[in-house]
């Protein structure tokens, strides 16, 4: 091996904890090597957090490995929660779809009891949004990673600080049974600079789904260093600031592949350093109000009728945060009234993370949520629009996400909120 390995990491290497163990070893060291990793570096973060949650039927070979894991003692050194559930009776489908749904997903609740034997937190640990105060799943600044999910990741590196790879389904669950990561990339200190400033030049606040699409899809898997966004955050990073920037970062991730942004004066390594984390070589992108509107114009429909009234609305991906659930609640119950509604015009679906679903319905905000007719649910949007029949559906959502994803068509949140209250639009 060309890395070089701590006695400790070599005798593991060499079988010390096993046989399966070891072969987990030698995987963390060629993917570390592959990508000019050195050396291994401790896992400090308390909780892992694997992307692979879903029983899809075809994936034996993961149910297989799985198996030889649990056989081996290969367990997991920390407890770890996992991206949301593929399914929920309470989203609105057909008969046909569920067949669909129920072939698709045919070994979820097998693979459910592998994960918990492997070390998942508890049945309620399924969300993107593990990083929430009502999840638990919260790093602190400067803690070693291993995680997947896009989005998860580009927030722990950037909003709180912690540091992450953008690692792969099944290596991120092996480096928290190892208990060592390969060292490189968004781990290192030279990882982690800006190699593009982007300068947002629009007259308002932009939409947090449709600027981190911009720039995700400007500088792919580059760093950007983003100044003027602090101007609407003079709270700092506040759970406002929190809350957009949740959003920006999954659109960054997932219309390119963003692993960490900085935010001028805001998030936690930009206020540490300011625009010492530049390159000197770094390009510049400039962001203003008809670059927004390019980019919004640049989305292909690909829905077989253009035209076609919506059939579903999602909005939720990644999770909503308890603010956005009840701020969406009010302006739902508002814009139903002005509309002269009682109940949304089409089936909409709010998700959000299990533990945070459980403090919402304490509130006096989700009587008024369900009474005007909206599904609020922990299912992952993306699996649900796996199914082939949902696929065809014309569904729209809020998030840039599952429009890259998938077939469905993003709208601003003031034209969700239009076209799901009789204000027409969309």
């Amino acid at each position: 091996m060309k890395m070089q390995l701590t006695p400790e990491q070599q005798a593991v290497l060499d079988g010390s904890r096993g046989e399966t163990v070891a072969k987990v070893m030698k995987t963390l060291v060629l993917y570390g090597e592959t990508f000019g990793a050195e050396k291994l570096v401790p896992v400090t973060g308390e909780k892992g957090h694997i992307v692979t949650s879903f029983g899809l039927g075809v994936m034996k070979p993961v149910y297989k490995l799985v198996d030889e894991l649990i056989a081996g003692g290969a367990l997991s050194g920390q407890k770890f929660t996992a991206d949301p559930r593929p399914l929920d009776k309470s989203v609105p489908s057909n008969l046909l779809q569920d067949l669909v749904f129920k072939y698709m997903y045919s070994k979820q609740r097998s693979y459910e009891k592998q994960l918990s034997v492997l070390g998942l937190e508890d049945g309620d640990a399924f969300t993107c949004t593990c990083y929430l105060d009502e999840v638990g799943n919260s790093p602190a600044y400067g803690d070693v990673l291993s995680w997947a999910e896009s989005s998860a990741v580009v927030y722990a590196n950037s909003v709180i600080g912690a540091r992450c790879n953008r690692n792969s389904g099944i290596i991120e669950l092996f480096g928290s049974i190892a208990g060592w990561v390969p060292y490189f990339g968004l781990l290192t200190d030279e990882g982690r600079m800006a190699s593009w400033r982007v300068e947002i030049a629009t007259s308002e606040l932009p939409e947090a789904q449709l600027l981190g699409s911009a720039i995700g899809m400007k500088v792919m898997e580059d760093v950007p260093y983003v100044v003027g966004l602090e101007k609407y955050f003079p709270d700092g990073l506040d759970d406002r600031a929190k809350t957009y920037l949740k959003d920006f970062g999954a659109a960054t991730a997932s219309n390119g592949a963003v692993g960490l942004y900085h935010i001028h004066k805001l998030t936690p390594e930009a206020r540490e350093k300011g625009l010492f984390l530049v390159r000197p070589e770094a390009k510049t992108y400039v962001i203003d109000d008809e670059e927004l509107r390019r980019v919004r114009e640049s989305y292909p429909c690909i829905w077989k009728d253009p035209d076609a009234s919506p059939k579903l609305c999602f909005m939720g991906c990644p999770h909503m945060t308890m603010a956005q659930l009840t701020d969406w609640t009010e302006k739902v119950t508002e814009a139903l009234a002005k509309n002269g509604k009682t109940r949304v015009v089409i089936p909409t679906v709010f998700t959000a993370a299990p533990a945070v679903l459980r403090e919402f319905k304490k509130t006096e905000y989700a009587p008024k949520l369900d009474a005007a007719g909206v599904v609020v649910s922990s299912i992952c949007p993306l699996m649900y629009m796996n199914n082939p029949l949902c696929g065809k559906m014309p569904v729209i959502t809020g998030s840039n996400k599952l429009r890259t994803y998938t077939s469905a068509r993003y709208y601003t949140d003031a034209e969700i909120l239009s076209a799901i209250t009789g204000g027409k639009e969309c």
